[in-house]
C-alpha cells in the first residue's frame, strides 16, 4: 500500500497494491501493520456499507463531536466517487480547508478525527465501505453545507439528488469555531 499525503494534515490517498491475473484482480484494502507502520489508526469499531444509484448524488458532509469524533477510512467497491474530506478541527493549519479523492477498487480515502466527510458519485452505481473508529452516536452526530461558498468544493458533476437532511445543515460563515479534540 502507498499513503499519500492531501492537502488535510492527517488524511491519506491510500493506493492498493492490485494482483491481476487470468482469473481477475486482488487487492488488500487494509493491513493493521501497514496502517501502524504509516501511523494511521488500526482499530475500527464499526463497518458501514452504503449503496448510491445515480451519477451526480451527493452524500454528506457528516462528522460527529467529541467524545465520538472519529477517523474513517472509505473504501469504494463498486464504481468511482469523488471523496472528500473538510478539516473541521480547531487550530488545525488546514482549518475549513478541504481535500477530495476519486476513490475506487483501487484507491480508498483515510479521513482523522475532526473532518467532515461527504462524496459525490461519478458513476451510476457506486458501492462504498466504511470503516469508522467509533461508533455512530445520534446525539453528536452533525454537518456542513455540501455547497457552503466558505469551504469552496468544486464538485466535479451537476448536483443530483442530496437529502433534505444534507442540504439543511448551516453554513460555516461567521458561526463555527471549530471542534476541539
Amino acid at each position: 500500500m502507498q499513503f499519500i499525503p492531501t492537502s488535510i494534515a492527517g488524511a491519506f490517498e491510500v493506493h492498493h497494491d492490485v494482483q491481476v491475473d487470468a482469473r481477475g484482480r486482488f487487492a488488500r484494502q487494509y493491513c493493521a501493520r501497514e496502517f501502524a507502520e504509516a501511523g494511521l489508526n488500526t482499530s475500527w469499531t464499526q463497518v458501514n456499507h452504503s449503496v448510491t444509484l445515480g451519477r451526480g448524488m451527493i452524500r454528506g458532509m457528516h462528522f460527529q463531536h467529541p467524545p465520538a469524533a472519529e477517523t474513517k477510512l472509505v473504501n469504494c467497491t463498486v464504481g468511482r466517487a469523488f471523496d472528500v474530506a473538510v478539516d473541521l478541527r480547531k487550530g488545525s493549519s488546514t482549518f475549513l480547508h478541504f481535500a477530495a479523492v476519486e476513490i475506487d477498487e483501487n484507491t480508498s480515502f483515510y479521513l482523522p478525527e475532526g473532518c467532515a466527510h461527504g462524496f459525490q458519485t461519478l458513476t451510476d452505481e457506486v458501492h462504498l465501505i466504511y470503516q469508522h473508529s467509533a461508533s455512530y452516536d445520534p446525539a453528536v452526530e452533525d454537518g456542513v453545507l455540501f455547497d457552503d461558498p466558505a469551504l469552496g468544493i468544486s464538485w466535479p458533476l451537476p448536483v443530483g439528488a442530496v437529502s433534505e437532511r444534507d442540504r439543511g445543515f448551516a453554513p460555516i460563515a461567521g458561526n463555527f469555531e471549530g471542534i476541539a479534540l
